[in-house]
């Protein structure tokens, strides 16, 4: 049986400016999927919203060209792109994987939902938004959480860059994802 096609995406703000940010934690992560996966590097897709692709035969990983709260329609147009590519057989069975930074989580624990609230992540918010309730998968990451609730001190939590044991431990979470995909497309 044919595995089913998963498009993963990430969200997170645009490098360079905003890479290896905590709330770019996404991005770091599919960084490492793809390289685990031994997928080709990620190239340039004007198709795909202009967002980076990296296709394999039955994963593609896209990372979002926009900033984290406006990644919605970027991500839809990558969508459609990707179910266009697809043979008509398995656009019915495709699915959307959406990785992004968890802020109530711990530095590094994963975790996957299908549907429900964003809870206050704007860029889920976003891609809600975009996608007209049409339920797709979350992989969150934790980041941790300031001990600050105000918005300026939040703020500049998750747009501090990563120190080198957080991004360990962020990219120590790739191979939980891939048995979360793998058990996906059974």
């Amino acid at each position: 049986m044919l595995r089913r096609p998963l498009l993963i995406a990430s969200l997170g703000n645009p490098p360079p400016q905003y890479r290896n940010t905590l709330h770019s934690a996404g991005h770091t992560l599919l960084s490492s999927l793809q390289q685990t996966l031994s997928l080709p590097p990620f190239a340039k897709s004007r198709p795909h919203g202009n967002g980076l692709l990296s296709s394999g035969d039955d994963m593609t990983l896209w990372q979002s060209p926009t900033l984290m709260n406006v990644s919605g329609p970027a991500l839809a147009t990558a969508w459609k792109a990707f179910l266009r590519d697809l043979p008509n057989e398995d656009r019915s069975r495709a699915k959307l994987v959406v990785v992004h930074d968890e802020l109530e989580s711990p530095l590094g624990r994963i975790k996957a939902r299908t549907g429900g609230s964003a809870r206050g992540h704007n860029g889920l918010k976003s891609c809600v938004g975009s996608f007209g309730g049409m339920a797709f998968t979350r992989i969150g990451v934790g980041i941790g959480r300031p001990e600050s609730r105000e918005s300026r001190d939040v703020a500049n939590y998750v747009l501090r860059k990563m120190s080198v044991v957080e991004m360990q431990k962020v990219r120590e979470g790739v191979e939980e994802v891939v048995d979360i995909l793998r058990k996906m497309q059974e």
